[in-house]
């Protein structure tokens, strides 16, 4: 005998609420239904998925192997079922889009509309989050493609290529670098460098382009200067607080006009980033997020 779908849910549900009372009600059935399912569940595997105690729900050694495969396989089902009701209709019914927030307010303005217009009955779901996490989501199944920046590693996902966004040097207005056309890496030794906070893929991007991946940290110094947002990074910068990198895509949108920043092109090989969309290889929504990539890199 074979586990069930709804088993397999019983038990995601539970690893996510750690109770029986929330999953059950997260499930819309009765406690004692979702115990029963979860329990029938260990007896077709013949291993305990859960240790019950007053505390709470933890998921034994073998529990928490199966809520990965659980994931997996619902995930897999849910594509099934999507792909099943927009048969012939691309990019039909539900979508859920995870997009980076250094890309998402320069990008969606202009590719959404486009979207809405190519593809009415498209009902999409958007969640911008930080790199590692909508990865992590996207081979969990929780989205079915994230909109990210390369170099990243993306094992276990196929991509698609939306643009190649330069990597600009941005300084105060008055800093004696803006007269130059271009910027030297090694001319910012010395700078008081503000990047965006750890986590921010554009963070190891910005600094890896013109080899500063090496920089030491500065004790008290370093971790003070980081910006939560790419608005907020202008902002410092545009206060005289030190010197950035911002993604063309961000300045084309008009984001250095917000304060008393000048941007000048690097002169080093590889200050760029790839957007792409990014999605489960195999997955049966791949035709869907290439055709995604296509919309945006046309917007």
């Amino acid at each position: 005998m074979l586990p069930t779908l709804r088993q397999l849910h019983y038990l995601k549900l539970l690893a996510e609420h750690r109770s029986f009372s929330r999953a059950a009600e997260a499930a819309n059935v009765t406690q004692p239904t979702l115990s029963a399912g979860v329990a029938e569940l260990e007896k077709i595997l013949g291993t305990a998925m859960v240790d019950r105690n007053r505390s709470g729900v933890i998921l034994t050694e073998a529990g928490s192997e199966a809520v990965a495969r659980a994931r997996a396989i619902l995930a897999q089902a849910e594509d099934l079922v999507d792909q099943a009701r927009a048969s012939g209709q691309p990019l039909g019914g539900r979508f859920r889009l995870g997009i980076i927030p250094t890309v998402a307010p320069f990008l969606l303005p202009a590719a959404l509309p486009v979207l809405r217009r190519r593809f009415p009955s498209l009902r999409l779901f958007l969640r911008e989050d930080l790199t590692h996490r909508l990865i992590a989501d996207l081979k969990a199944g929780v989205l079915d493609a994230a909109v990210v920046a390369t170099p990243y590693d993306l094992a276990g996902l196929d991509w698609a290529p939306v643009a190649e966004d330069e990597l600009l040097a941005a300084f105060p207005a008055n800093h004696p670098l803006t007269a130059r056309e271009r910027i030297a890496p090694e001319s910012l030794d010395g700078e008081e460098l503000i990047l965006l906070e750890d986590g921010h893929c554009l963070r190891q991007h910005a600094l890896a382009a013109c080899g500063l991946g090496g920089r030491p940290a500065r004790p008290g110094r370093d971790e003070a200067f980081a910006a939560t947002s790419l608005p907020t990074l202008v902002q410092m910068v545009g206060s005289g607080l030190g010197v950035s990198f911002l993604p063309a895509m961000a300045v084309a949108a008009g984001l250095a006009e917000a304060a008393a920043v000048t941007v000048r092109p690097l002169d080093c090989d590889n200050a760029t980033r790839r957007i792409v969309v990014a999605w489960r290889a195999g997955s049966t929504r791949a035709a869907e997020g290439a055709l995604l990539a296509e919309v945006f890199a046309g917007a």
